[in-house]
């Protein structure tokens, strides 16, 4: 097995198999700072990983979804020892039959959901945060190795 597979396994056992994972979400602000440069904003939100990708649940009127529209280029972490870059995509309203999948594993996933998930809002949206590269810290060194610098892309760890 390649060191690739691993630290999927990793990502898998941390954050996937159907789980709730809460994640800080880093966007850049619209907002610049008092020297006009670009600040970083960042959030805790509820998502749920499946091959290379966390699945938000948000309304497209937030901060957050504002922000992904001008640069969609994001960071996520969790407490479970990882940090990636991404690339976060609006993929519309929940209950748009394209969304028919993702808004099932909501359902089963997300506690919450059904309660104030605000299915029936246009704006209550799906956010997909497609992972590029970044770093998982394995402390227990599971599959031989203590941190994995990962290429989402390339499908290779350095």
């Amino acid at each position: 097995m390649s060191k690739y597979d691993d630290a999927i396994k990793l990502m898998e056992e941390r954050c996937g198999n159907g789980k709730e994972v809460i994640i800080a979400l880093a966007t850049i602000s619209l907002s610049a700072n008092a020297a006009g440069n670009p600040r970083p904003a960042v959030r805790m939100v509820c998502a749920y990983y499946e091959d290379g990708v966390f699945y938000v649940s948000t309304d497209a009127r937030k901060n957050k979804t504002l922000q992904i529209e001008k640069n969609n280029e994001v960071s996520v972490s969790g407490l479970d020892d990882y940090a990636f870059q991404g690339m976060a995509e609006n993929l519309g309203w929940v209950k748009d039959e394209k969304n028919a999948k993702i808004r099932a594993e909501f359902k089963k996933i997300f506690g919450w959901f059904d309660e104030v998930g605000d299915e029936d809002n246009p704006n209550s949206i799906v956010l997909r945060i497609t992972l590029t590269e970044g770093t998982i810290i394995d402390n227990e060194k599971k599959y031989g190795d203590q941190k994995y610098e990962i290429d989402f892309i390339n499908k290779v760890v350095k």
